[in-house]
C-alpha cells in the first residue's frame, strides 16, 4: 500500500539533501474514519495502539489518496533502507489579521512579486497558506511549482546585487510582518518533555504492553508474588528510562535556552535602527552589529564592514575567525558561486560568538538574515540530535525474528493445551488460562530488561574510563567495529604546532635554515615583516588571540606591536584558497603586499626565476618527514594606489618568494600503540584529513599505520578540461634516504618502473580530496576497489569526510569514526559509531565522547562492545533456554492434566533466573583484542546450534524423568508419598488433605510434578553456566565474583530441598517426599546433561577452528561486499594498475558500477 500513485498524489521532499523524504497526499474520508472509530471502541483500544504503532496504517485506514494540492494529510517515508513513515496533517496559515493591520488585499504590492517563494505560497483570493511540520522544519505549498517548499530563509538564486539591492537598506514594518506569519518565529525551542507524556510512550511500548498482559493473566490465576516483582521491576526500569530521556531533554534545552532571549538591533526600511528580540526576527531582515561580543541568533551574510568570530559551535576549535563582506558584484549568478573562495566566509552562523565587529568607513557593520530558527546551523546540529540516523544492526533485526520464532513455539504449545484440556473435559475458562499462560512461558516477559542490563553496566565501565555515551544501544555496535577511520591533526597528532625553523631564500636559492630553537631572532626585514603581520590573530582582553600556527609564527619574531608596521588591508584565509595576504605599510618605510599559504599555490602567484630550482626536492625533503611546511612571498606596492581600490587579483601577482616556514607537529605518544593494537586484532585503520598528502603519508608511516614491509600507492586524477577527459594516475611510492643538513631525512620518490613482482602481499592506496571527488564523479566504478585499500585520505572537506564514511558503509564496514570535532561533525555523526576527543558543543551530536584527548579511548570502546555484545548473546541463549525448560516441563505435566504451582514458578523465575539475568552480565572486557570479532547475528549456525543442542538434551533430560518416574516400584496414583522408614512424617505432612479436589485447579502435587520442578529448576543453574562466556571477549567467568556467589548459594539451596526433608518447605512448594535413590537419579541426570552440554559447547559451539573448517568444507564464503571484493581482487592480476593512466571514456572506467551518493557535495571546495 501507499506504492500505487498518479501524477501529483506522490513527490520527494527535500530531493538531493541527507534527509531526503517521500511525500504522499491523502483525504480523509468520512466512512472510514467512522469504520475506524467503531473498530477502535469494539477492539477495546488495541486499534488505536496499533495504528500509534503503525502510522502509515492508521492513514491507509483513514484516508483515500489525493493529489498534494488537495490533501489534509500526508504520509511521509524515508529514502533510507529502514523507509520509515511517519504522519503529518496539512495546516493552514490565515493572512486575514494582517488585513486589519496594513490592508492586506490579493493585489497588494507586497504579494504580487512571484519570485519568491513566500508570495507564491499564498492562494488568492483566500489569503492563507498551507504547510506542514517536519522535523522542525516548515514547509509550504508552492503553487506555481506544485510541490512542498522549505521556508525560512533566503532563495539560492539570490545573486549579490539582488541582496544589497533587496534587502541592503532593511525590510519595511509590513514586510517584517507578512514574513513573520508565514516563516514562524525565529527560535531553536526544544521543550523540556512533561513527564507524562514521557511515560504514556514508554508504557505504550510493545514490551510493556505484553508485559501488561502477563501481569493480568497472572493476577487472574492468583500469581501475585511474581506479577508485583514484574511490576516493580518494569516500574524501575520505566523510571529510569524517563529519568534518562528528562535528563537529556533539559540540558538540550539548556543549550539552546540562550538562543532565543537576545535582544539584536535591526534596521526597518522607514523607521530605522530599533530594538528587537530575537525570535521576531525574519529572513532578510537587516541585522546592525555594533560592540564585542555577541552571540549570532540567525544565520546572516555580512554585507557592509569584517567580523571576528569564535566559530568553537560549529568546528570545535575556538579559533577566531575573519569574516569578510559579500562584494556587490553585477553578475546575476547565485552569491554562493560567484567567487571561488568559500562563500562560508561572508556568513555569521547562529550560535557562534561575534568577538569583534569593526564596519567600513566608519559606518556600522550590518549583515542580512540568511536563515533562522532550525533552517540554522545550530538549528541543524540540534535537530540531528533530534532525530539521530537510525541504526541498522543485524542483532536488533535477529532479535526480533527470534521473539517471532518464540511466539511460534508458543502457538504450537497453545494448540496442544486446548487439545489436551478440551479432551478432558476442563472448563472453558480454564482451558483459556492454560493456552494463554504457554504464551507468558516460552515468551518470556523479562527478555528485554535482562539485555539491557549488559549494556548498561557495560555504559558504567565506560564512564570510569571518561568515556561518555549519549546512544547506549551503539555499545553492541562497537564490538562490531572492522574500520576505524581517524582524523590527522589533534587526534593521531599533538594540537599544538612549533615552529621548528625557517628557510630563507635569495637570488641563488635556499640558504641555512634559521633554527629558533637556540633562541636566536631572525634578523629584520620582509621575512620577518611578513611572519609579524601576515596573520589573523587580534588582541582581546589584554591577550593575543587567533589560529595557534599564527601565534607561533608571531612569537618567533619577538616582534612587539606598534613597533613600525600597521595593517592596512586584509585578504583573509580561505581553505578553497589555501592562501592569505595583507597589505602593510611600515613607518618610514615601503609599502608591501605579503602573502603566506600552501607552498605550491605561493609558488604559483611568484616571479618564476624568484621560486629556487630545488623547491620540489627542498619542499618533499620537510613534507615526507611529516612537518607542515608553510611559503611566504611578497612585493612593493605603488604608495599612491588606496588600498581598498586594489583588487585582489592585482595584489596576488608578481610576487618575489622569501622562503618556507617549517612547522612540527609531532604523534601524540598514544597513537602508535594504539594502532598497532587495532593493527594486530585486524581492524582496519584509515587516515581522513584536511591537511597536505605528503604530511599525511608520513603521519601514516610514522604511526605504523603503514608498516615499512608495505608498499604505498599513491593515486592522482585530472578534471575533465575542454581538450580532454578526466583521468587517473596510479604510481608506486617508494620511501628511499636522503642526507639533508646534516640529518637523515625521508623523501618520497615516485617509481618510474616496476616489476609486477614489486607489490605482492599488501598495499596502501594514498590520495587527496581533489582526487576523491573525480573519482566519485568520472569513475565510480573504481571507488569500491579504491576503497578495499585505500588508507590515507588527504585534503578532504568535511563534506567529503561524510561521503567516504558513508562508502565504506555501503561496502558492509561497520565504521568508526574517531575525531576532535573539528570539521568532523558530519563523519562523526554518519559512521556508526562516531567518537570525539572534543567536549565543544559541535560534538555533542557524536554518541560517544571521550575526555580523554587521545585515541586509547578506541580499543577501550570495541572491548566493551565485544563484552556487551557478547553479554547480549549469553542472555538470549539463557532466556530462550530458560523459557523453553518451563515450557517443555508444563506441557509435559499438560499431559496428565497437571502443572507447577505458583511458588513452584515463582523459585524459578524470581530466585534463579531474575538473580542470574541481573549477574550474568557483570563481566567486564578482556584487556586483550584478538584478531576476529564475535558473531554480529543471532541466527548463525553456531548460536542456533547451542540453543537447539540444549533444547533438546533438556527435552530428553524431562522426559527421561517424566517416564522413568512412572515406572519406579513405588510409583502410584493414588499414592502422595514414597518415603519410608525416618520420612513417614514427611509423608503425612506433604499429602493433599482434600484429595477430591485433585484435578479441579490442575497444579496438584505429584510424582511427575516434583521429578520435573527440579530436573527443571537445577538446569537453570547449569544452563546459566555454560552460557556464561568469558575469554576471549569477556573477563574469565570466575572473576564474576557475584554471579559466581549467586550461581554457589542457589545449587546449594535447590539440593537442600531435594535432599532435606523439611515438611512446611515441602507442603509450601507442592512437592512430594521421594525415596533418596530417586533424587540421586535426578542429580545422576542433571549431572549427564550438564557434562554432555559443556562438552557439546566447548568441543563444537565454540571451537573457531572447527568452524573454519566446516566453512571451507562446504565452501562457505562471506556475502559482506567488501568480502567479496577482497576475493575478487586477489583474483585480479591487473590491480593494482600501476604506471597507468586511464581515462573517464575508457570502457570499464566509467560508471559501470553505480556508488553515487545524493550527500556528497560535487561542488565543495577543497581544504
Amino acid at each position: 500500500m501507499g506504492d500505487h500513485f498518479e501524477k501529483g498524489q506522490h513527490a520527494v521532499l527535500n530531493e538531493g539533501e541527507e534527509n531526503e523524504m517521500e511525500i504522499f497526499g491523502y483525504r480523509t474520508h468520512r466512512c472510514r474514519r467512522t469504520l475506524c472509530l467503531a473498530g477502535s471502541v469494539f477492539s477495546f483500544g488495541i486499534l488505536p495502539l496499533v495504528f500509534y504503532w503503525r502510522p502509515a496504517w492508521h492513514v491507509w485506514a483513514n484516508c483515500i489518496p489525493c493529489s498534494l494540492q488537495e490533501a489534509d494529510v500526508v504520509l511521509l517515508r524515508t529514502r533510507d533502507e529502514f523507509q520509515t513513515y511517519s504522519r503529518k496533517k496539512v495546516m493552514w496559515i490565515h493572512l486575514s489579521a494582517l488585513n486589519s493591520a496594513f490592508g492586506l488585499t490579493p493585489d497588494h504590492p507586497l504579494i504580487m512579486d512571484e519570485e519568491y517563494i513566500i508570495n507564491r505560497a499564498i492562494r488568492k483570493p483566500e489569503l492563507k497558506v498551507r504547510s506542514i511540520n517536519v522535523q522542525k522544519i516548515r514547509y509550504v505549498w508552492d503553487n506555481l511549482e506544485e510541490q512542498f517548499q522549505k521556508i525560512g530563509s533566503l532563495e539560492d538564486w539570490l545573486s549579490s546585487a539582488k541582496i544589497h539591492l533587496k534587502f541592503g537598506s532593511g525590510l519595511t514594518r509590513e514586510e517584517q510582518e507578512f514574513r513573520r506569519l508565514i516563516c514562524g518565529p525565529n527560535t531553536i525551542d526544544v521543550e523540556i518533555t512533561p513527564i507524562w507524556k514521557l511515560l504514556i510512550k514508554e508504557v505504550l511500548n510493545p514490551f510493556y504492553i505484553f508485559q501488561l498482559f502477563s501481569v493480568c493473566l497472572w493476577f487472574s490465576e492468583d500469581y501475585k508474588e511474581y506479577a508485583l516483582a514484574i511490576i516493580i521491576m518494569s516500574i524501575i526500569s520505566i523510571a529510569l528510562t524517563v529519568y534518562d530521556l528528562r535528563e537529556q531533554s533539559l540540558k538540550l534545552h539548556g543549550l539552546v535556552e540562550s538562543h532565543n532571549s537576545i535582544t539584536v538591533s535591526v534596521c526597518e526600511r522607514k523607521a530605522g535602527v530599533q530594538e528587537l528580540e530575537s525570535h521576531f526576527l525574519v529572513p532578510g531582515d537587516l541585522l546592525i552589529l555594533s560592540g564585542n561580543k555577541v552571540k549570532m541568533p540567525c544565520d546572516a551574510i555580512l554585507i557592509d564592514g569584517s567580523c571576528v568570530v569564535d566559530e568553537g559551535m560549529l568546528t570545535g576549535e575556538s579559533i577566531p575567525v575573519t569574516k569578510t563582506p559579500l562584494p556587490k558584484m553585477d553578475s546575476s549568478v547565485p552569491w554562493k558561486t560567484q567567487s571561488e573562495a568559500d562563500y562560508k566566509r561572508h556568513i555569521l552562523f547562529c550560535g557562534t560568538e561575534v568577538i569583534q565587529s569593526k564596519g567600513a568607513c566608519s559606518g556600522p557593520t550590518r549583515a542580512v538574515v540568511l536563515q533562522t530558527g532550525f533552517n540554522t546551523a545550530k538549528g541543524d546540529l540540534v535537530r540531528s540530535i533530534l532525530y539521530p540516523k537510525p541504526m541498522n544492526f543485524k542483532l536488533y533485526r535477529d532479535a526480533i525474528r527470534f521473539l517471532l520464532c518464540l511466539v511460534g513455539t508458543a502457538t504450537i504449545g497453545m494448540i496442544y493445551t486446548l487439545c489436551v484440556y478440551v479432551l478432558s473435559g476442563e472448563p472453558p475458562e480454564e482451558v483459556v488460562k492454560k493456552a494463554l499462560d504457554v504464551i507468558t512461558i516460552a515468551v518470556p516477559p523479562a527478555l528485554p530488561a535482562a539485555l539491557t542490563t549488559g549494556i548498561i553496566y557495560a555504559q558504567r565501565r565506560l564512564k570510569k574510563r571518561g568515556i561518555f555515551c549519549i546512544s547506549p544501544q551503539r555499545i553492541n555496535i562497537c564490538g562490531q567495529l572492522n574500520l576505524v577511520c581517524f582524523d590527522k591533526t589533534g587526534t593521531l597528532t599533538r594540537d599544538g604546532l612549533d615552529l621548528w625553523g625557517v628557510v630563507p631564500c635569495d637570488k641563488n636559492g635556499f640558504q641555512e635554515v634559521h633554527s629558533f630553537a637556540l633562541g636566536k631572532a631572525l634578523s629584520w626585514g620582509p621575512l620577518c615583516a611578513a611572519m609579524a603581520s601576515c596573520h589573523s590573530l587580534i588582541l582581546l582582553d589584554g591577550t593575543i588571540q587567533g589560529d595557534p600556527l599564527d601565534l607561533k609564527m608571531f612569537e618567533a619574531t619577538t616582534w612587539v606591536p606598534m613597533e613600525g608596521i600597521a595593517i592596512l588591508h586584509q585578504f583573509p584565509f580561505s581553505s578553497a584558497l589555501q592562501r592569505m595576504t595583507v597589505i602593510v605599510q611600515e613607518l618610514g618605510g615601503d609599502r608591501l603586499a605579503l602573502m603566506k599559504g600552501a607552498p605550491e599555490k605561493v609558488a604559483s602567484f611568484c616571479q618564476p626565476e624568484t621560486v629556487p630550482t630545488s623547491f620540489v626536492s627542498e619542499l618533499q625533503t620537510y613534507t615526507t618527514q611529516g612537518f607542515r611546511v608553510i611559503a611566504m612571498a611578497y612585493k612593493k606596492l605603488e604608495m599612491d594606489h588606496h588600498t581598498t581600490s586594489l583588487t585582489r587579483d592585482k595584489v596576488e601577482s608578481d610576487l618575489i618568494f622569501l622562503g618556507l616556514l617549517i612547522f612540527e607537529n609531532q604523534l601524540k605518544e598514544e597513537t602508535k600503540p594504539v594502532l598497532e593494537e587495532l593493527i594486530a586484532a585486524r581492524i582496519r585503520t584509515v587516515m581522513i584529513t584536511g591537511d597536505d598528502l605528503q604530511t599525511a603519508i608520513t603521519v601514516a608511516r610514522k604511526s605504523g599505520m603503514v608498516s615499512e614491509d608495505q608498499k604505498l600507492i599513491l593515486i592522482e586524477t585530472n578534471e575533465t578540461t575542454e581538450s580532454s577527459s578526466a583521468s587517473i594516475s596510479w604510481k608506486l611510492v617508494e620511501e628511499k634516504k636522503h642526507v639533508a643538513y646534516g640529518n637523515q631525512d625521508n623523501y618520497i620518490n615516485i617509481w618510474e618502473e616496476v616489476s609486477d613482482n614489486s607489490i605482492e602481499g599488501s598495499y596502501h592506496f594514498a590520495l587527496s580530496g581533489k582526487s576523491f571527488q573525480v573519482i566519485n564523479q568520472h569513475f565510480s566504478s573504481l571507488l569500491p576497489k579504491i576503497l578495499m585499500n585505500g588508507t590515507v585520505f588527504a585534503r578532504m572537506s568535511p563534506g567529503q569526510k561524510s561521503c567516504l564514511v558513508e562508502e565504506f558503509q555501503k561496502l558492509d564496514y561497520i565504521v568508526g569514526m574517531c575525531g576532535d570535532g573539528a570539521n568532523d561533525c558530519g563523519a562523526l555523526k554518519m559512521a556508526h559509531v562516531g567518537i570525539s576527543l572534543s567536549e565543544q558543543e559541535a560534538s555533542v551530536a557524536s554518541p560517544f565522547t571521550s575526555k580523554t584527548p587521545n585515541i586509547e579511548c578506541v580499543p577501550h570502546l570495541i572491548k566493551e562492545g565485544r563484552a556487551a555484545l557478547v553479554t547480549s548473546f549469553c542472555m538470549f541463549k539463557y532466556m530462550a533456554l530458560y523459557s523453553m525448560i518451563q515450557y517443555v516441563g508444563v506441557l509435559l505435566l499438560y499431559w496428565e492434566t497437571n502443572s507447577l504451582s505458583n511458588y513452584q514458578f515463582l523459585f524459578q523465575d524470581l530466585a534463579i533466573t531474575t538473580l542470574i539475568g541481573v549477574t550474568m552480565n557483570l563481566n567486564g572486557a578482556y584487556p586483550k583484542l584478538v584478531p576476529f570479532r564475535p558473531a554480529g547475528r543471532l541466527i548463525s549456525p553456531p548460536l542456533l546450534l547451542s540453543v537447539i543442542f540444549n533444547i533438546l538434551f533438556s527435552l530428553a533430560m524431562h522426559i527421561i524423568g517424566f517416564i522413568l518416574v512412572q515406572r519406579q516400584p513405588w510409583y502410584s496414583m493414588d499414592m502422595h508419598s514414597a518415603c519410608t522408614g525416618q520420612n513417614e512424617n514427611i509423608s503425612k505432612l506433604t499429602t493433599p488433605p482434600i484429595p477430591e479436589n485433585i484435578g479441579s485447579n490442575g497444579t496438584f502435587t505429584s510424582f511427575e510434578n516434583t521429578t520435573i520442578w527440579f530436573l527443571g529448576t537445577i538446569n537453570c543453574i547449569i544452563v546459566a553456566l555454560i552460557f556464561s562466556k568469558g575469554k576471549p571477549f569477556r573477563q574469565p567467568t570466575y572473576k564474576n565474583y557475584i554471579f559466581v556467589l549467586v550461581l554457589v548459594i542457589q545449587m546449594a539451596v535447590c539440593l537442600l530441598i531435594l535432599f532435606a526433608d523439611i515438611p512446611d518447605l515441602y507442603r509450601r512448594f507442592d512437592l512430594l517426599c521421594t525415596p533418596v535413590l530417586w533424587r540421586i537419579y535426578i542429580v545422576i541426570m542433571l549431572s549427564c546433561n550438564f557434562i554432555v552440554s559443556l562438552v557439546v559447547e566447548e568441543a563444537i559451539i565454540e571451537n573457531r577452528t572447527l568452524w573454519m573448517i566446516i566453512k571451507r568444507c562446504f565452501g562457505y564464503q562471506s556475502k559482506s561486499r567488501y568480502r567479496t571484493w577482497q576475493r575478487a581482487l586477489a583474483n585480479d592480476p591487473s590491480w593494482p594498475p600501476l604506471n597507468q593512466i586511464s581515462y573517464s571514456d575508457l570502457p570499464g572506467c566509467g560508471r559501470g558500477v553505480s556508488y553515487s551518493n545524493p550527500v556528497f557535495e560535487s561542488n565543495e571546495e577543497q581544504l
